[in-house]
């Protein structure tokens, strides 16, 4: 049903359905916004509250104590993979739904290095491949012990710093990425996949439905960790992961494009104006539009062990981590994109 140009969910949609969306919705308004979240249950904890707020006090205790948890791997309780495998996430990833493909069995004994592209809006492809354990990543890739990295400001803030940790996420940044290349595993894991969505927030600025463009041409510095400690690159494409939302795009060089870039880097995250769907009409609202999203796994790129790799040797290895990104790409576009023939991977960014 359409009114004054709105197109409004129909009344009889299953219940199944709408226990997705609502999911979805419950995911979009927490995370983008958890920051903020954050710092407002706090102050009200501490100032609106006569009990409850000495417990937020032993709390900041426990964050002192906690603080670099986020930079040596961080957590692992049984909790953790109880809230990994929840009811929640089994309708969040329903809702688009979410695939997760391995083309080739990886050594679980090994440590690799996953880049993933497109970076999208909010990365949720990713989120729910290797953040969850829905789609069933620990049965694809047995013995890994599989982190995420996020960015680090969010383990800095009172409260939601407990949500990526309960994502079994690492903070993004080069002693935590170092030290999952270089540390084994706790039992009863053998190997590591550390997960890099390695464009950020310059590539999320990038997004809009039918492109894929990614940033990873111009960013290196993932190249040179993995040949200091030997590990092996894998590329991974999350197909459709663009097209969740719309947004009001400034190529380079725009008045958009500038501001936007002076906000980001004042305050780490990048000011995308984007648009989705609402709850109960399609035409607008935040949450993404319901459409399939399919996260491949390539094949791994052997790297050697170079402990202080030259500029000459980190363009090498990054040449060929591109060819291996554009063949996967142009391997698997056909069964993931519609109007394959049209759509190519931009990388001259």
């Amino acid at each position: 049903m359409e009114i004054l140009g709105v197109k409004f969910a129909p009344l009889n949609i299953p219940l199944e359905r709408r226990l997705q969306t609502l999911a979805v919705a419950i995911w979009v308004f927490i995370t983008p916004f958890g920051d903020l979240w954050g710092y407002i249950a706090t102050a009200y904890l501490l100032f609106y509250t006569q009990t409850i707020r000495y417990f937020v006090l032993l709390y900041f205790l426990w964050m002192y104590y906690d603080w670099d948890t986020c930079d040596h791997g961080g957590r692992s309780d049984w909790w953790i993979d109880m809230f990994k495998k929840s009811v929640f996430w089994r309708y969040f990833c329903g809702y688009f739904p979410l695939k997760l493909v391995k083309t080739v069995d990886l050594d679980p004994t090994k440590s690799y290095l996953f880049i993933s592209v497109p970076h999208g809006i909010l990365s949720m492809g990713i989120m729910g491949s290797f953040g969850t354990d829905v789609l069933g990543c620990r049965k694809l890739f047995p013995g890994l012990d599989i982190r995420a990295i996020t960015l680090d400001q969010h383990f800095k803030i009172p409260l939601f710093r407990e949500y990526p940790y309960l994502l079994g996420c690492c903070a993004a940044n080069a002693k935590s990425v170092e030290y999952l290349l270089s540390t084994p595993p706790k039992s009863p894991y053998t190997g590591r996949a550390t997960v890099l969505i390695v464009g950020g927030a310059s590539e999320s600025m990038e997004s809009t439905p039918g492109t894929y463009r990614t940033i990873v041409k111009r960013r290196k510095g993932f190249v040179k960790l993995a040949l200091k400690h030997g590990t092996s690159l894998v590329p991974v494409f999350s197909f459709g992961e663009t097209d969740l939302y719309d947004q009001v795009y400034g190529p380079e060089g725009s008045t958009l494009r500038r501001i936007q870039n002076r906000i980001r880097n004042f305050i780490g995250l990048a000011p995308i104006i984007f648009s989705g769907r609402g709850f109960f009409q399609y035409s607008f609202g935040l949450i993404p539009k319901r459409l399939p999203v399919t996260v491949v796994v390539g094949t791994p790129i052997e790297l050697p062990k170079i402990e202080k790799p030259t500029a000459e040797q980190i363009d090498k290895y990054h040449k060929k981590f591109m060819e291996n990104l554009i063949e996967l790409f142009e391997t698997h576009k056909h069964n993931y994109i519609k109007d394959a023939e049209t759509v190519t991977l931009e990388i001259d960014l």
